[in-house]
């Protein structure tokens, strides 16, 4: 019979760790937590000091008897959940949940951590158990009790106002709220006309041309705003006589990348792989707990996955310089340097995401990996093994040529030593150049104009969030925390607030409803600095510098009166159903408007009798300016707004902008309305003005 019991979350490690640990040890799940707040009501006692109301998880009453016929037989119980706050919280619900904390008959109870699932790191975490972290603990209930009052005050406010079914959260409202942002400025940028000019020349006796760049004149850089200014300096240049004013050579490094941490992995995965966030770190899970491979057994193949530090354990360093030596060269391995640990005691805890074993290479273990647990084992191997390695070094060369009052340039490039980058390249590093100059090149060297031409540009507006720059942009900011990043934006996507359309992030109907509610009604909650804030005193509840429920005292006095006040004086925003003049052509009623989904839709009001449905095409009060038929606000199959005719497919106008009723004074096309201004929808003539004041306002 097993004398100890180790109990770990996931029904996944059990296997794995059982091979590493013997007859003497039962190995068996929690499943993830045991205990929760109850669904039905927050679950919170306000008037006696945020007191939480833990109750089992419903389904989880036959594991927990499991569990604990298993608890009678040992002599000793490890509590071996993940190795972070969630982790620790789960070990501390187990403990209560089993009556584990009351420590009748002699029984040992411990709590062991480990980093990697390697039978070196399960065997170490033996031999240094600890007890319950509570200052962990107490993070994870300040975390989770924040939440949880955010989400069911605000909800039903959201519920009363717009409709059943919306939510509000702590750090979710933040992320739709900075998504939201971007698209107002996309939607009011007005693009800029800039011209560059490019020069060729022919060098004596060189096959290879040299191409350059216009530059300005000795006094800086020159920006050329339009067609005719190009076209003037073009002029010039074809006259001027060239000379090569200056020749610079020097060699640059490029710095190997850190490991990767959650939030950089989430990043280079949806670059390189084009996986979502939460499908990068459901891969990472099954490589951290463990994969059949042939020839090995099951074994972890990663280190853990919610981590925000680049530290590396000695071993792993020493692991890594010696294959790199033995397989590169001694040249390429890095030169030790000492990691800078972030401040406190959690956000350090935890080594990067690396591979339990540089050894096991990718190629190897191909056969047992699914095709995405490959791709994503070899982005994790090939980033860790090149941040052990050498600067890669370049030879760059810079040419000032000389042109009358004007200045040209030329600048090139090229790997003198690849590094680091013999292993791994960033999207970043593939799209840079490696080009050379001709050797001979000096200032002596005789230059004959060959051709000389400018082209047309507009400045661009600032790109929509894709999944990987939210992920950094929440992270730059202090908003929530690695193990919240892919739920928080599986949530937006789920709850229908943002869509994604071909990687890029965009606001829904839905979405602005619920942000412009919360932006007028609970300013605090959707406050980025509010939030970063909040994050850092949560991280001192882990270092054990604050007391959690202090947090909640001082946090939920506000939230409150916000809630009150929101209830007293927020219009509700009416999604009745509105009649309309569209006659349902089953039973001749006039169709309503209702919201599903994906926003309005025309349905009969004599549902179930009749179930006839149809698009609800909103008019936006101006004609098209192909056709002269209505323009209505249409969206794609993915929930994107934009304005189109009414008579499509016979009439293919489009636009993302809404367009004005006002024509063009410059070349007569139609225009559209960009923040507080209206531009010509033709970039090239590049009219804006301001919009006329809506009447009444001043």
């Amino acid at each position: 019979m097993a004398k100890y019991l180790v109990i770990v979350e996931s029904p996944a490690k059990v296997k794995t760790i059982k091979k590493f640990l013997g007859k003497n040890y039962e190995v068996t799940a929690s499943n993830g937590h045991v205990r929760d707040l109850p669904k039905s009501q927050m679950g919170i006692d306000v008037e006696h000091d945020f007191e939480p109301k833990y109750i089992t998880i419903r389904g989880k009453g036959e594991l927990l008897a499991k569990l604990r016929k298993e608890v009678k037989k040992a002599e000793k119980i490890y509590l071996a959940t993940d190795p972070d706050r969630e982790g620790e919280a789960i070990s501390w619900h187990l403990s209560k949940a089993l009556k584990l904390d009351e420590k009748k008959d002699g029984k040992k109870v411990y709590r062991i951590s480990f980093n990697e699932i390697t039978k070196n790191a399960v065997k170490s975490s033996l031999k240094e158990p600890r007890e319950i972290d509570m200052d962990l603990v107490n993070a994870q209930q300040a975390r989770r009790i924040l939440d949880r009052i955010v989400g069911y005050t605000i909800s039903p406010v959201l519920w009363g106002k717009v409709k059943r079914g919306l939510s509000a959260g702590r750090v979710q409202s933040v992320a739709l709220r900075i998504i939201a942002d971007r698209e107002d400025e996309i939607s009011a940028f007005i693009p800029e006309e800039y011209w560059t000019i490019d020069a060729v020349f022919k060098i004596p006796g060189e096959r290879k041309k040299l191409e350059a760049k216009f530059y300005g004149t000795a006094q800086g850089r020159m920006k050329i705003s339009d067609g005719k200014q190009a076209q003037q300096i073009i002029e010039e240049l074809k006259s001027a006589d060239y000379q090569i004013l200056d020749v610079k050579k020097s060699e640059r490094t490029k710095k190997a990348p850190a490991p990767f941490t959650t939030s950089t992995l989430q990043q280079e995965a949806s670059k390189v792989l084009n996986f979502s966030t939460q499908k990068t770190m459901r891969i990472a899970q099954q490589l951290y707990e463990g994969i059949d491979i042939k020839g090995s057994g099951t074994v972890g193949l990663i280190t853990y996955l919610r981590t925000d530090s680049v530290r590396i354990s000695d071993e792993a360093a020493a692991q890594a310089q010696e294959y790199i030596s033995s397989n590169y060269g001694e040249e390429y391995v890095a030169a030790p340097v000492a990691a800078k640990k972030k401040t406190g005691k959690i956000q350090d805890a935890h080594e990067a995401i690396r591979p339990t074993d540089i050894k096991r290479l990718p190629v190897e273990v191909k056969e047992s990996l699914s095709r995405d647990q490959y791709r994503l084992y070899t982005l994790i191997w090939k980033r860790f093994t090149a941040s052990r390695m050498s600067g890669a070094k370049y030879e760059t060369t810079s040419v000032k040529i000389g042109a009358g009052q004007y200045i040209l340039t030329v600048s090139a490039s090229r790997i003198v030593f690849e590094g680091f980058m013999a292993v791994y390249m960033s999207d970043e590093d593939e799209k840079g150049e490696n080009n050379t100059l001709l050797k001979s090149i000096d200032q002596s060297t005789q230059l004959k104009l060959e051709d000389v031409s400018g082209a047309q540009h507009f400045t661009q507006p600032p790109p929509h969030y894709t999944e990987a720059s939210l992920v950094k942009m929440l992270e730059e900011h202090g908003i929530g925390r690695p193990s919240t990043y892919a739920p928080t934006i599986t949530t937006l996507l789920a709850r229908r607030y943002i869509l994604k359309e071909n990687k890029n992030l965009h606001m829904t109907e839905l979405g602005d409803v619920v942000n412009s509610i919360m932006k007028k009604a609970f300013t605090t909650i959707v406050d980025e600095e509010f939030t970063a804030n909040m994050e850092l005193l949560l991280d001192k509840v882990e270092e054990g510098d604050i007391n959690w429920k202090v947090i909640v005292r001082n946090f939920y006095p506000d939230l409150e009166q916000a809630v009150k006040d929101a209830e007293k004086n927020l219009e509700k925003i009416e999604i009745a159903e509105e009649e309309t003049d569209v006659v349902c052509e089953s039973c001749g009623r006039n169709m309503v408007i209702k919201y599903g989904p994906h926003g309005k839709f025309l349905a009969c009001p004599g549902f179930p009798d009749c179930r006839n449905t149809k698009p609800y095409l909103e008019k936006a009060g101006v004609v098209c300016p192909k056709c002269g038929k209505d323009v209505v606000i249409r969206k794609t199959k993915k929930g994107r707004r934009f304005f189109g005719c009414e008579a499509a497919p016979e009439c293919d106008f489009m636009s993302w902008q809404k367009p004005s009723a006002e024509k063009c004074p410059e070349c007569g096309g139609y225009m559209v309305e960009k923040g507080n201004k209206l531009a010509c929808a033709d970039a090239a003539c590049g009219y804006v003005r301001e919009k006329p004041k809506e009447p009444g306002n001043s």
